[in-house]
């Protein structure tokens, strides 16, 4: 890829990537204003990206356009709700908030109880049940499945019987509970494994991209702003230490 195949848009996006990134991973090295810069950018970005969504996605196509276009009036009920959440930065319409506030919480409740009890309660108990051996034409058979089950059996058992407080547990439940932290301690690590493994995928994809910004075709933008980043932490390093020696020397 030659300097000439590559747009502007493109180029001024490689250097805004490298420095808004090196400027992240500046907070490796201590707290700064470079980290707080890009930090205050993501989060107004964010915010700028919801309000663009909410009001194209939600306010034109599902309030606007049905009302004035296809006369669905009953969205007017819904848009009054919205407003009452607005009732809130008014002190003496605050309590209209509470409508809107009942009325959201209730259908979360209504759609979100049966999908956690169907996902994480049903479907576990479904588990349990699967056959611990398979009977066929040929017999009894024992396979990868049918332990896959019985293990499966035996940590919902014992997780259960590890959270069960209510009878103190004796010389013969006691390895039945432990049995169970076991199991805990494997799910709790595989979730921690997952995650770390997740994380090292963003880091290798962000390290990938800044050395690809680091070719002639984009400027040398990754190098280029290292050595800016790293400029700056010592010019403010040093303004830093400037201040504390003015600021000892006045005080003796």
């Amino acid at each position: 890829m030659n300097p000439q195949s590559v747009s502007s848009e493109i180029l001024l996006g490689a250097w805004a990537a490298s420095l808004l990134s090196l400027f992240i991973y500046s907070f490796l090295y201590k707290d700064n204003p470079l980290f707080k810069l890009a930090e205050h950018i993501f989060v107004g970005v964010s915010v700028g990206y919801v309000l663009t969504i909410t009001y194209h996605e939600v306010m034109l196509k599902k309030l606007y356009v049905p009302l004035v276009e296809q006369a669905d009036w009953l969205l007017l009920i819904a848009a009054g709700l919205g407003l009452f959440m607005l009732a809130r930065l008014v002190p003496a319409w605050a309590w209209l908030s509470r409508i809107a506030f009942a009325f959201i919480l209730g259908i979360s409740s209504g759609v979100a109880i049966p999908r956690f009890l169907s996902s994480f309660v049903l479907q576990q108990v479904q588990g349990t049940l699967t056959p611990l051996v398979s009977v066929g034409p040929g017999g009894w058979s024992f396979g990868l499945a049918e332990l896959n089950a019985g293990l499966i059996l035996v940590g919902v058992v014992s997780v259960l019987f590890y959270f069960f407080f209510s009878v103190e547990h004796g010389p013969g439940t006691r390895y039945v509970a432990r049995t169970g932290m076991y199991f805990l301690m494997v799910s709790f690590g595989a979730a921690f494994g997952y995650t770390v493994m997740a994380r090292m995928s963003l880091l290798i994809g962000r390290f990938d991209e800044l050395l690809s910004y680091a070719s002639p075709a984009y400027g040398y933008a990754s190098p280029i702003a290292l050595v800016g980043v790293v400029a700056g932490l010592v010019w403010w390093e040093r303004r830093r230490a400037g201040r504390g020696s003015r600021g000892d020397y006045s005080a003796g």
